[in-house]
């Protein structure tokens, strides 16, 4: 990349642009040699090398080995330095948190689960934060200070007016109007805080099914059913960081719910949500409901329903389909995405049956008419987008040579 007669700005910029080119084909194609990043940023063979070097003096890239089974002489590869930077993530739910480090390629290096069962907290909230971290940053063999930037997810959102948490009543502990102060002073690196549902809208944005994709909703249902809003290729939020909140959502078929915050629930989550799948599965006389946590009962009992060509198993999922469809049609209908990523294992259970289906229907039920998918990541996606979102962050500062 360049720059060409008529880019404004200085040779520095112009080099730190390059670098960071350089360093984005390394990070998307693995290590490569001085002649193919000249050939994929257009740089003189000079030039490549000059990059190359100021990068490996900056610590940015390693020399990894050499090209193999090619004509002529074998060729240095380089590679970006996995250890100039690492992020962490954090997924928070009532019940555990679970940390993880990536180094700066994105390959996650260390993970930690720590249990956090019962409505009253055992310990404060910063004793369970900063124990989760430890953990992750000790199976990685780091320190807390090697961490560049800690991105944690929660339900709900925290309201960026107040700095407290709104809409996940059911996090204990959560909900204190410091604890964001007391996280900070508590950290030594930036931490950033996002809603669960918008991280997994991340990771399929950077890595699955919303790859190249802009304009599109993610529903998500497992323990809540929620929604991401991505509007022209980043997040919506909204003004208290409540967008995508569609549990709340009054939809036909439920009682209309009054005080929904109060009642932590809604019409949309009492119509589709996960622990309306076993009630379902009762009413139509199906055997053998998993107990249990109800969205590993769902889960269970979408999957197996998904495997049936017809009887009550079929009339489960269609049943299932339309009540999805129902709030969807309420999203689509005012946002008009160019797609729909289903994602929660209460949706991915059911794969292509299921997601073709719900497709039926909202063609049925609204004017627009995206095109909907079953989400791709799927193991620990809000801890994934968690470490993609610290990532991206993380990059941006390191990789900026112009500095």
């Amino acid at each position: 990349m360049a720059g060409s007669a008529g880019t404004p700005g200085t040779p520095s910029v112009l080099r730190a642009m390059n670098d960071r080119a350089a360093l984005d084909l390394l990070l998307e194609h693995g290590p490569l040699s001085r002649t193919r990043i000249g050939k994929l940023t257009g740089l003189s063979k000079p030039t490549a090398s000059q990059l190359l070097a100021r990068l490996e003096a900056a610590g940015l890239v390693l020399a990894t080995g050499t090209s193999e089974g090619r004509p002529g002489p074998n060729a240095q590869l380089y590679a970006v330095n996995p250890a100039a930077a690492h992020a962490a993530g954090l997924d928070v739910t009532p019940g555990r948190i679970r940390a993880a480090v990536a180094d700066i390629t994105g390959r996650t290096v260390g993970e930690y689960e720590l249990p956090t069962p019962g409505r009253r907290p055992e310990q404060p909230v910063v004793r369970q934060v900063t124990d989760a971290l430890d953990g992750a940053v000790k199976a990685a063999g780091l320190a807390r200070d090697d961490v560049h930037r800690l991105v944690i997810g929660t339900p709900g959102a925290f309201d960026p007016g107040t700095g407290r948490l709104r809409y996940a009543s059911h996090l204990p502990g959560w909900h204190s109007p410091t604890l964001l102060d007391e996280l900070a002073a508590a950290l030594p690196m930036p931490v950033e805080y996002e809603n669960d549902v918008n991280l997994v809208a991340i990771a399929e944005q950077r890595l699955g099914a919303a790859r190249g994709h802009s304009d599109f909703v993610l529903l998500w249902n497992q323990e809540g059913l929620g929604a991401a809003l991505v509007l022209g290729g980043r997040l919506h939020r909204g003004w208290t960081g409540g967008a995508g909140e569609v549990g709340f959502l009054p939809v036909p078929g439920t009682p209309l719910v009054r005080q929904v915050t109060k009642a932590n629930s809604g019409g949309y989550q009492e119509l589709a949500g996960s622990q309306a799948i076993p009630k379902l599965a009762r009413e139509l006389g199906i055997g053998d409901v998993p107990t249990g946590p109800y969205a590993e009962a769902a889960a269970e009992l979408v999957a197996r329903a998904a495997d049936h060509a017809g009887g009550p198993h079929r009339q489960l999922l269609q049943t299932y389909a339309t009540r999805l469809a129902t709030g969807l049609a309420s999203l689509v209908s005012v946002l008009d995405p160019e797609l729909v990523v289903l994602s929660g294992a209460s949706l991915t259970a059911g794969g292509e049956v299921l997601r073709a289906l719900v497709q039926a229907e909202l063609e049925e039920l609204a004017a627009p008419r995206p095109h909907l998918v079953v989400g791709d990541v799927r193991e620990h996606p809000v801890l994934r987008g968690a470490l993609e979102s610290a990532l991206a962050t993380t990059r941006d500062e390191v990789f900026d040579t112009s500095r």
